[in-house]
């Protein structure tokens, strides 16, 4: 996993990015919300760790912005902060779960385990969409049944962005701005036809078209 590591102890920001590194992920680190904000708006990430008192803009506030932005990356808070109020007013910024300092590294390890669950997203950079089809990610391939179909790359970013968010309707504007991020985006035409050929390869049952509204993943 790609992972944006914010967090201001120079001491425990060092042995998380360490122990994550040795679960084999894929992590930069930050210490300022600044920072955190400016990698956030060039590059994409699996997963945003957060930190709440750390200088300059704080991780409730980052959260909320990103969130405002459509920019859905899950996130988890690791916080001194644990009264209820602090709880609710983080999964009211849009965390994905929360963890209170002081905490062990197999309960990060845990935690982590379980948005890679939600969110399918795996190491291997393959996806499972039912019994019978995956998507490959690294090799730009759909694999349904017996046979091997190679999709674009925007094809393969949009569909993942479908199904890491399946349990809402995806509009046109949202794909645009979380799958191209700040690249040019195209016009909404070039999109709708990546969705059609996904749906072809798929079968329409996989990816609703919901007319003037959006796109459902229906996961199988």
């Amino acid at each position: 996993m790609k992972i944006l590591l914010l967090e201001d102890d120079l001491i425990l920001s060092e042995i998380i990015e360490e122990h994550l590194i040795s679960q084999n992920h894929e992590i930069t680190t930050v210490f300022t919300g600044f920072d955190a904000q400016d990698l956030l708006y060039s590059k994409k990430f699996d997963l945003l760790l957060l930190d709440v008192n750390v200088p300059l803009l704080n991780g409730f506030e980052l959260l909320k912005d990103l969130r405002l932005k459509e920019i859905l990356t899950p996130a988890i808070f690791l916080t001194s902060l644990n009264q209820v109020d602090d709880i609710e007013k983080g999964f009211k910024s849009g965390c994905d779960d929360y963890i209170k300092k002081p905490f062990e590294l197999k309960e990060l390890d845990i935690r982590i385990n379980n948005i890679k669950r939600l969110f399918n997203i795996e190491n291997d950079n393959l996806i499972q969409i039912s019994k019978d089809i995956y998507l490959d990610k690294k090799n730009l391939l759909i694999k349904k049944e017996q046979n091997q179909i190679h999709i674009a790359k925007k094809e393969s970013e949009v569909l993942e962005y479908l199904i890491n968010n399946s349990t809402k309707t995806v509009s046109i504007e949202e794909l645009s701005l979380n799958v191209w991020a700040y690249e040019d985006a195209p016009i909404s035409s070039t999109i709708r036809t990546y969705i059609k050929n996904l749906r072809k390869i798929l079968g329409d049952e996989y990816i609703i078209n919901l007319r003037g509204v959006g796109y459902r993943f229906n996961k199988k």
